[in-house]
């Protein structure tokens, strides 16, 4: 199954209120895999980047000056994505700013049905826990020591490790793992944990098992169940 795990920087958290996505990083997976298939852009957002957020990514008005807009790599991006389930740690952030742009650029937006939400995952696995994506590299011992900053395609990358072991790790789809995440492209129904039945072992000793048994026991001198109280 082909799946593409993406991640995107932005001007602001609303995208209804003029904020602009300014990059995007998208990893193929077939399999749970990684193919070595990428999509990876910066976006000029026509629009002064806020302060808060340059201090999470690190994008500022300099460097994206020269940089694409949206609706010139639209149609490629969209070629990328495909109709493949698309994967993104609090996917909703993701797709409100991708759905923004591309309408902005006359296109049709991307159902909410193809999206796969692994902060809902981890709170089906882990619930009670931080869920961030930090959080979840410390959990599952994958190395952030690069992320200096937040950066799409790098993020993306993170997430493929913590996606694969948020639905069953690297044994998913053998019999020797005991726990899987059913996923549901837009959901998550629920976690799944699956046994193979075995025949109940005999467990009532036999007669000649119960002679020895009585047998050993006479060689104990002295036995504490044997004395008077």
């Amino acid at each position: 199954m082909r799946e593409v795990i993406f991640d995107t920087e932005t001007t602001g958290l609303d995208p209804q209120g003029g904020d602009r996505l300014v990059e995007i990083g998208c990893i193929e997976m077939v399999n749970r895999v990684e193919t070595g298939r990428t999509f990876h852009c910066y976006f000029n957002p026509e629009r002064a980047m806020a302060a808060a957020a340059e201090a999470i990514h690190g994008l500022g008005d300099a460097f994206l000056a020269d940089k694409p807009l949206f609706a010139s790599r639209a149609s490629e991006l969209l070629e990328f994505l495909g109709d493949s389930p698309l994967v993104a740690h609090n996917a909703g952030f993701d797709f409100g700013f991708l759905n923004m742009e591309l309408g902005k650029c006359g296109l049709e937006p991307l159902g909410r049905d193809r999206m796969i939400d692994t902060v809902a995952l981890a709170r089906v696995r882990h619930p009670g826990a931080k869920n961030s994506l930090d959080a979840l590299c410390t959990r599952y011992g994958i190395d952030r020591s690069h992320r200096t900053k937040h950066g799409a395609l790098l993020d993306a990358e993170l997430l493929c490790q913590v996606y694969v072991e948020l639905t069953g790790g690297r044994q998913i789809g053998l019999e020797l793992a005991a726990e899987s995440v059913d996923v549901t492209a837009g959901s998550v129904t629920s976690v799944v944990v699956t046994r193979t039945y075995r025949e109940p072992r005999p467990h009532a000793a036999d007669k000649a098992e119960l002679a020895a048994h009585e047998e050993f026991l006479e060689t104990i001198s002295a036995p504490l169940w044997r004395s008077k109280a």
